[in-house]
């Protein structure tokens, strides 16, 4: 099927050089041309058919917000990922984007020390999201080959059948396509849930606390970055800070949030396996695990330990999903009690956690 064609968008030379490089350097990809703005980008697309774009975030002339609008309208199925500086105001339009339908984000390197070191920084981020996105399934195989090595957990029949318990806290795993995936489940959950629900995206510091504001602007439930200390309540989401992992711990017999720089687990800080495992721990049956979309296996492991605890664990399916790595893992594991489109994802939370309330009210 030949190389992935990646269309590069950036007003810098020295990115586009830098990036052109990056993508040359691997076999299953090529660099189908470059543009210096999101107009002379539009302009190209139709000659060049990439299979993926890479656009810059501000632009001259046009950038990549309005660029990207022009692509959903004129391409809507072409895959873009945005390349980000790790500033404020690089996050929020960065997040604006990922809304408007960008696959995926980079972030651009800051504080390296030389040409090498800022292409092995974009190579080790860009290069996986370009294969998993590419459609192409070599490509895509090449990526999944590449990712750490799966865990060994087993592949039961079922999940076991334990009585499951009251739903006690709703727990979320998600990673690449998550801001949008997030913004249609976290916003549809209803404003009586009576539980606490954590999340686990994987993002950067600022963007998380950024998503975490946008996404309590749409909900009925409050939602805000969680902080060290904080004590779960019911009718609360609390998104794990960037760069920290978030657990689950107990102080006088009552669940209570840490927020740590433990180390990376699947590559990843935060982990959706940290919060799924320690969140087991605590609260035992009473943990409804989601796992949306997302590159890798992430989630597995602390799944594994929720479906052990008779916790119940739902996946979102591969149709919805923009990469299914991580709720693909579970279903292969035989870790799912059920896999559904995205738009039933808070329907089925919301029945769960209720029809949980009152069997254990009886």
């Amino acid at each position: 099927m030949g190389a992935t064609r990646v269309l590069v968008v950036d007003d810098s030379v020295v990115v586009r050089k830098l990036v052109t490089d990056v993508i040359n350097a691997e076999d299953d990809l090529e660099v189908a041309g470059t543009a210096p703005n999101g107009r002379i980008a539009l302009a190209k697309v139709n000659d060049l058919a990439p299979d993926v774009v890479t656009l810059d975030v501000e632009m001259p002339d046009m950038n990549g917000i309005e660029a990207l609008r022009g692509l959903r309208s004129s391409h809507p199925r072409l895959p873009v990922v945005m390349f980000s500086t790790l500033t404020e105001r690089g996050a929020q339009i960065t997040l604006e984007a990922l809304m408007l339908g960008a696959k995926d984000y980079v972030t651009k390197p800051a504080n390296v020390g030389s040409v090498t070191e800022a292409k092995e920084a974009v190579r080790a981020e860009l290069v996986p999201k370009l294969r998993s996105l590419s459609g192409k399934p070599e490509t895509m195989r090449k990526a999944a080959a590449a990712a750490p090595r799966r865990p060994a957990v087993g592949r039961p029949a079922a999940p076991p059948a334990k009585p499951a318990g009251p739903v006690e806290v709703v727990v979320f795993g998600v990673s690449t396509g998550g801001p949008n995936a997030l913004a249609k489940v976290i916003p549809a959950l209803p404003r009586d849930l009576g539980v606490p629900v954590l999340v686990v995206q994987h993002m950067p510091p600022l963007f998380t606390g950024l998503l975490a504001g946008r996404l309590d602007a749409a909900s009925p439930l409050d939602v805000a970055e969680a902080s060290d200390g904080l004590r779960p309540k019911p009718g609360q989401v609390l998104v794990a800070p960037g760069d920290h992992h978030l657990e689950v711990g107990s102080r006088g017999g009552m669940p209570i949030l840490h927020t740590t720089k433990g180390p990376l687990e699947n590559s990843c800080r935060p982990a959706a396996d940290v919060l799924f495992r320690s969140a087991a721990k605590v609260y035992g049956g009473g943990v409804l695990g989601v796992v949306l979309t997302g590159m890798g296996h992430d989630a597995l492991r602390g799944a594994k330990d929720v479906v052990e605890a008779g916790g119940r664990v739902i996946a979102q399916d591969e149709a919805t999903s923009v990469v299914w790595g991580m709720p693909g893992a579970l279903v292969e594991a035989g870790l799912a009690h059920a896999v559904l489109p995205l738009d039933g994802v808070a329907d089925e939370v919301a029945r769960r956690v209720a029809a949980s309330a009152k069997a254990g009210a009886r």
